[in-house]
């Protein structure tokens, strides 16, 4: 009687995990540029330096902005004179202009009353000089129009060159670590608006409290991909172990290399990883709790459909033809065919056939 080794039939929680190689990036990073050029007269960072959101990073001297300034007070001071002497001149027109129409209406009176007695030439010089009048007191208003108009041209320019000032402090859009820093004192920086080959950046912020862990996910994979998917994440650099979840994918394929882009959210309040860092993502693609399977060893082949050998009450052979469904590293999820408990031959099975009676060694 022939001895053979097989395995019972059992319910079990099986899992099929994809193992990924990821790399951890700062959660945010950017080069801080000058919005206007000048001479680098402070830097107060340096590379390894934590600054928080709002700090003061670098200050520039630009000499010629004292010049440009002056010149916008002068200009609104210049525009603001010009309104009070139209305003004068509105006060003296108005005030001839009454002075013109009362006369024009008394000498219309005296006309209407005794017809005779005043020349008509002299009425035509009295509404001549009235009208005059009116229309100087009009040009005195459209003169306080244009002085107005040009004080807010003015105040405009003022406050362009005091936000231009305002330039020359270089802060922090947001907390982070300065992980490189390109200029010196006394460097001349050229504006950031300028062309990439000219615009030196100041340095770069990094933040590094939180990181994303970017991951190319396999084609084959990309359907089971979904945000909030459970990712068991190990970093060897620092021997640790934790759970992270997918927080975003770029939704399409790379045409270069068939992955999808897929990133985690990782705290790093502690400051235990840094960006650059390499890790394993276990991503779970299927779990079936509960299910039926057997060893890997029992099935020939990777279809969804095999025969095995089987152990009856008698320990006798038969052979059976079962339908199979997820697939692990040593496992086979059943689906039909086999009861649990049931033991099924594992191993070579040559020499063997149905109604064979054999002695079972169940594999530990």
């Amino acid at each position: 009687m022939p001895s053979v080794g097989v395995a019972r039939v059992q319910r079990q929680d099986l899992q099929r995990d994809l193992v990924l190689s990821a790399e951890f990036r700062p959660y945010e990073e950017v080069d801080l540029h000058a919005k206007v050029a000048g001479f680098l007269k402070e830097i107060r960072v340096d590379v390894g330096d934590r600054v928080r959101a709002g700090q003061l990073i670098a200050t520039l001297e630009i000499p010629e902005m004292v010049d440009e300034d002056a010149q916008a007070e002068a200009t609104r001071k210049r525009s603001e004179a010009e309104l009070v002497h139209a305003q004068g001149e509105l006060a003296r027109a108005q005030s001839a202009h009454e002075a013109a129409h009362l006369n024009f209406k008394r000498l219309d009176d005296v006309v209407r009353a005794r017809p005779a007695l005043v020349a008509r030439q002299e009425i035509d010089n009295a509404l001549a000089k009235d009208r005059e009048s009116e229309a100087q007191v009009d040009s005195a208003k459209a003169a306080i129009t244009a002085a107005e108009q040009q004080i807010r041209v003015s105040q405009a320019s003022e406050q362009r060159v005091h936000t231009l000032e305002a330039y020359q402090r270089i802060t922090a859009p947001f907390a982070g670590v300065i992980s490189k820093r390109y200029a010196d004192p006394g460097a001349m920086i050229q504006a950031g608006t300028s062309s990439s080959s000219q615009a030196l950046p100041l340095v770069r912020l990094s933040e590094t409290a939180r990181l994303r862990l970017v991951l190319a996910v396999p084609e084959s994979a990309v359907p089971r991909i979904r945000v909030g998917s459970p990712i068991a994440i190990r970093v060897t650099a620092v021997n640790r172990q934790f759970q992270g979840k997918v927080s975003r994918f770029s939704g399409r394929l790379q045409s270069d290399t068939r992955t999808m882009e897929t990133e985690v959210d990782v705290d790093n309040s502690r400051g235990d990883l840094a960006p650059g860092m390499f890790a394993e993502a276990v991503v779970t693609l299927d779990r079936h709790n509960g299910a039926l399977s057997i060893p890997m060893q029992a099935v020939a082949g990777a279809e969804d459909k095999a025969t095995l050998l089987v152990l009856d009450s008698q320990n006798q052979l038969e052979q059976k033809e079962v339908r199979l469904g997820l697939e692990t590293a040593d496992r086979r999820e059943v689906l039909s065919g086999l009861d649990e408990g049931q033991l099924v031959v594992v191993g070579k099975a040559a020499g063997l056939r149905p109604g064979l009676r054999v002695r079972p060694q169940e594999a530990q």
